[in-house]
């Protein structure tokens, strides 16, 4: 054991991990980016515009970057125990370990860490994920962990979620997984829609545009339940201690963004039957133009009201060549005029 670096024979040691995942990591950047390139811009807008501006920034960010993060999070069921049980096959011996069972809706992530870390002259940390995404098998990368020899709680929870597993976790969490997939990206598309809507003079339609957002991630939430709430109890045994899972925080940020979404959809569209002015005035659109007077619906962007010329309240100017007419009409020679109109 001592010519293998002290670890047990035939089996490879402890990858390195980072410390969240890669794709969540890109997301959260990303929309840090843009939220720190808005901020650098804000000095350069005056008076309660530049409140407004910010308030509305901060929210269209945040309600972006949780669509898509909670879509790649593996934390929509998590279950998580301290166990004595065994290692390694073919080993008597027992260690002291936390177990932590992440479910989302590509897959499952299962943490293994030692109480303490080293135990069995061995480092203790494992981070395992399985996916069942489009395109990728569960059980060719299950079959991959065997080959690994990965250690016994590792093994013994993959195995449960595998395609032939008389506990059926891998159809019912892989369907729920492809539905609550679905709608989250309907959702996140209504976030596009909703941006370009609220920048436009059709600010009733963003705020439906939200509303629909917010629906559809309920309705994500809707089929993940609903999906996993049929599975049989199937005990997760490790040891003589037993795993249960509970809903994860992606679940609950979902909820609570969709219910916002849909609360501020439903104080927009009362704004715009009660106070259209101010909800122009908080979005930075002025309805006051004198010669284009836009219509009480926000349809009225496709049929413009021209007012005449008479009604303009604006002083009108006249024409140089109309001008220029009527002064050559009153000269003493009206037949042979100079002037050119």
């Amino acid at each position: 054991m001592a010519a293998l670096g002290h670890t047990l024979p035939f089996y490879t040691g402890t990858k390195p991990t980072f410390p969240m995942d890669t794709t969540l990591a890109v997301i959260i950047t990303i929309f840090l980016t843009a939220l720190v390139t808005f901020i650098i811009i804000l000095p350069g807008i005056r008076g309660k515009t530049r409140l407004f501006w910010l308030l509305r920034v901060v929210t269209s960010l945040f309600i972006g970057a949780v669509i898509l993060a909670v879509n790649f999070s593996s934390e929509w069921s998590v279950g998580h125990v301290n166990a004595n049980t065994t290692y390694k096959a073919f080993s008597p011996k027992w260690v002291s370990v936390d177990v932590g069972l992440q479910i989302g809706l590509g897959g499952v992530n299962i943490t293994l860490t030692g109480t303490p870390v080293q135990q069995l002259n061995e480092t203790i940390n494992y981070n395992e994920a399985f996916a069942w995404r489009l395109g990728r098998s569960y059980a060719e990368e299950y079959v991959k962990a065997l080959e690994k020899g990965l250690p016994d709680p590792v093994l013994y929870l993959a195995e449960k979620f595998t395609p032939r597993s008389p506990c059926g976790l891998y159809n019912q969490y892989r369907l729920a997984g492809h539905y609550a997939s679905a709608m989250l990206w309907v959702a996140f598309l209504c976030w596009l829609l909703a941006n370009v809507m609220l920048s436009m003079p059709v600010l009733v339609y963003g705020g439906h545009m939200l509303l629909a957002t917010g629906l559809f991630q309920l309705l994500a939430l809707f089929f993940f339940s609903m999906t996993t709430s049929l599975i049989s109890p199937c005990p997760l045994r490790l040891g003589t201690a037993v795993l249960h899972t509970h809903r994860g925080p992606a679940f609950w940020i979902t909820l609570a963004t969709g219910l916002l979404c849909i609360l501020l959809g439903l104080v927009m569209a009362v704004a715009h039957r009660m106070q259209p002015h101010r909800l122009k005035a908080f979005f930075n659109q002025s309805s006051e133009d004198p010669v284009l007077e836009w219509g009480s619906e926000e349809g009225g962007l496709l049929s413009p009201h021209y007012q005449s010329i008479a009604e303009s309240p604006e002083t009108q100017d006249i024409p140089m060549s109309v001008a220029s007419s009527e002064t050559c009409f009153k000269e003493e020679h009206p037949k042979e005029s100079d002037c050119s109109l």
